[in-house]
């Protein structure tokens, strides 16, 4: 990459390290939240709804409008806007503590939309800057936000241990270095002109290509893949399988994002063949989800839920390079409508997990079933949902082997 970027590289690696923390924190904080102000779980859920939500109409937005926008300033805004929403989200409760939530509403509905703009502008940026091996500047990209998870639940886990639960706001205080250093390196960065289509039809007519919806449903189910595990091993390894919640979050989901970020870095370091890659990686994630949700010794659950980092943590990034190769005259618009897939599965999946774990959990045929095999109805009802989740990563084999098949027929034109 050329060392004229290099201000412009770190401003856009502490961006996606924001969106680690808005993505990680409010998960991490859902209990405190509960204990200190009896928000219920529905409430603390649509916190999560209004997240993604969010996030999603940011995507679709700028899937068809993003020629109407200044994107050199909207990069440099999207930092500024994180940090006001954690700003709210920590002092709205200690200003209006009668008003908790609406002040925790407020500040998702804020970061989410940084974060939304973070997924559209921070890739087409970084695939904008010239560089000697595109793909693996954007796994690199992509593994910053997978170590940055790692820290979020790292250090908030442990800052909640030490300093107790009633100190929670000092968290996105402290996290607000971060948006701040962004919004410092972004001032004085160059940033390279992106593409965006012309007008509104020119984005129109790339959708009646179906190689981009192939490319959209894959990464779909990558997102459904990588977030349902997310999500969801920290309460699988604290209720299947008896892991106190401390190393339930230090097991689970650090170890996760460890695995994550060291796929990503090193596909970054040696990565080659996107569609292989990501054809091994659904795969194994296949094997990893069952033998998370089938294996008796916990143990072995374990090493499977933390692997599975491993195998989904190129279904995003590598999808985005996938498309952005294939259809580069999209810029912004391939971008947006590949986030707007991603953050729909993102959603989708960890949610159909969590009906899928209650019914299992109200069923009467499964109590039976819970009893012969010696489980508690709810750890049953658990192993049934993440078992659901072998889904996601099994359905992108044949997407990813169609667009595998498309690719070759399409590169002899090229």
């Amino acid at each position: 990459m050329d060392p004229k970027y290099n201000r412009l590289k770190y401003a856009c690696y502490t961006t996606n390290i924001t969106m680690s923390v808005v993505g990680n924190l409010p998960p991490i904080l859902f209990l405190t939240f509960r204990s200190l102000y009896g928000i219920s779980y529905s409430l603390l859920g649509f916190l999560v709804l209004l997240n993604f939500f969010t996030q999603l109409i940011i995507d679709l937005i700028f899937s068809f409008f993003s020629h109407r926008f200044n994107i050199e300033k909207t990069v440099k805004v999207t930092p500024l806007l994180a940090l006001t929403g954690l700003l709210i989200y920590a002092l709205w409760p200690l200003i209006f503590p009668t008003a908790v939530y609406a002040g925790l509403v407020t500040g998702t509905i804020v970061f989410s939309a940084a974060a939304g703009l973070s997924e559209v502008l921070i890739s087409p940026v970084i695939a904008a800057v010239p560089a000697r091996d595109p793909d693996r500047e954007m796994s690199k990209l992509h593994s910053v936000y997978a170590w940055g998870v790692v820290a979020v639940a790292v250090f908030s886990t442990l800052f909640l241990q030490v300093f107790g639960a009633e100190n929670w706001p000092w968290l996105p205080l402290l996290f607000l270095l971060i948006p701040l250093s962004s919004a410092l390196l972004f001032a004085g960065a160059e940033i390279p002109q992106i593409k965006t289509p012309e007008r509104t039809a020119g984005a129109l007519s790339l959708l009646k290509n179906p190689g981009i919806w192939l490319s959209v449903a894959a990464i779909f189910l990558g997102g459904a893949s990588e977030c349902t595990m997310a999500q969801w091993c920290s309460g699988y390894l604290e209720q299947a399988l008896n892991i106190p919640k401390v190393w339930g979050d230090l097991c689970g989901v650090a170890l996760f994002s460890v695995m994550l970020g060291l796929g990503r870095s090193l596909y970054a370091k040696y990565g080659k063949n996107p569609v292989r890659i990501l054809l091994w990686g659904s795969a194994g994630a296949t094997v990893c989800y069952l033998t998370a949700a089938l294996a008796r010794l916990p143990v072995v659950a374990l090493a499977a839920c933390a692997l599975t980092g491993l195998c989904v943590s190129m279904l995003w990034p590598g999808n985005l390079i996938v498309a952005s190769e294939r259809f580069p005259q999209g810029g912004v618009f391939i971008y947006a409508l590949m986030a707007a897939g991603g953050d729909l599965g993102a959603s989708i999946g960890p949610q159909l997990t969590g009906i899928i774990t209650d019914a299992a959990i109200a069923s009467e045929k499964a109590a039976g079933l819970a009893e012969r095999l010696d489980l508690s109805a709810e750890q049953l009802g658990m192993k049934a949902g993440i078992l659901a989740g072998a889904l996601f990563p099994l359905l992108a084999l044949p997407v990813l082997l169609r667009i595998r098949k498309r690719s070759e027929k399409e590169s002899p034109r090229r």
